[in-house]
């Protein structure tokens, strides 16, 4: 568990793993970056009081650099990814482990279940769990078990991470996807598992989910550039959205037909919100819209201006280079 500022959350999430229902021995290693809250005072509370726990440092705070430093301080054979904020369900760990033996998969995850309690969190969480907002990942909009590109978190054998070296400590975002890739590119499967579920709650403000998606663009370009072959037309959606809009706004000014295409935009996002809406309160209703288009046009916007040297301090990166 890489834990970064999560003192209101961590106790939490740590005593959701350690309730599992799973026959097995458990561990939990969270590796404890430099925080300005009092996250490292309640990590050492929770080991000093559970043997089962142990806390490592992680110096550079990053996500990466914290799961390769619990992992290396692990010691069973089969290795799970959590967040510190992630409440998991009491059989994930049971259903994960029994996939991983009838699927012979090297990573198995589950769904990315949105959840919201503001009207604004009940709108974003309307539109990451449907098509229109980001595509057809199963971990987002759920489906049928089976073979992926990535999943949510993930339950891994430790042989499939020792033979591909861990997360790329390069990549500040997309390191599971890109982790992932490397496994299916050595001989591996990632399985989808539908009845692996954790609750995510997503972003506070309009802000924040600009932010969340612009890096997300930005880093899903740094994986495209160095894993050729791995993009695809739900990738770049929404930069063509992006330019379609822009194109549109600025050159309407001379030829006012081009207006259309922005207005066509929101019209397509406003008629999809509707049946996201179903079931909201009347509050998260005109919130969908604006939900959609911040993600796809942050999305786009990061995938667009991600810059050249990105990543180049990445392993891919230098191979390559090598």
């Amino acid at each position: 568990m890489p834990v970064l500022n999560e003192e209101r959350h961590l106790a939490a999430a740590v005593e959701h793993v350690l309730a599992q229902e799973y026959p097995g021995e458990l561990e939990v290693v969270l590796g404890v970056g430099p925080s300005s809250d009092r996250t490292r005072e309640v990590a050492d509370g929770i080991a000093a009081a559970d043997p089962r726990v142990k806390v490592v440092d992680n110096p550079t705070g990053r996500t990466p650099s914290g799961l390769n430093a619990a992992i290396a301080a692990s010691s069973h054979d089969i290795v799970a990814r959590i967040d510190g904020h992630a409440m998991m369900p009491s059989d994930y760990l049971r259903v994960a482990v029994e996939t991983l033996q009838e699927t012979g998969a090297d990573n198995v995850g589950g769904i990315m279940a949105a959840e919201g309690t503001t009207p604004w969190e009940k709108a974003v969480a309307a539109a990451m769990t449907s098509r229109v907002g980001v595509g057809n990942a199963r971990f987002h909009t759920g489906g049928e078990g089976g073979p992926v590109d990535t999943v949510y978190l993930g339950v891994f054998r430790r042989s499939a991470l020792e033979r591909v070296g861990g997360y790329d400590e390069a990549f500040l975002r997309a390191q599971d996807w890109e982790m992932n890739h490397r496994i299916r590119t050595t001989g591996g499967t990632v399985w989808f598992q539908p009845r692996m579920r954790v609750s995510y709650r997503p972003r506070r403000n309009v802000r924040l989910l600009a932010k969340q998606y612009f890096h997300y663009g930005r880093w899903r370009r740094v994986v495209a550039r160095q894993h050729k072959g791995t993009i695809n037309l739900r990738y770049l959606a929404p930069p063509v959205a992006l330019a379609g809009v822009v194109v549109g706004l600025v050159g309407g000014f001379l030829l006012w037909p081009l207006f259309l295409v922005p207005a066509a935009y929101l019209l397509l996002v406003t008629a999809a919100s509707v049946p996201l809406g179903r079931g909201l309160p009347a509050a998260s209703l005109p919130m969908i819209p604006l939900a959609l288009a911040t993600m796809h046009m942050s999305w786009g916007a990061g995938f667009v201006t991600s810059p050249p040297g990105l990543g180049s301090d990445s392993r891919t990166a230098q191979a390559t280079r090598t």
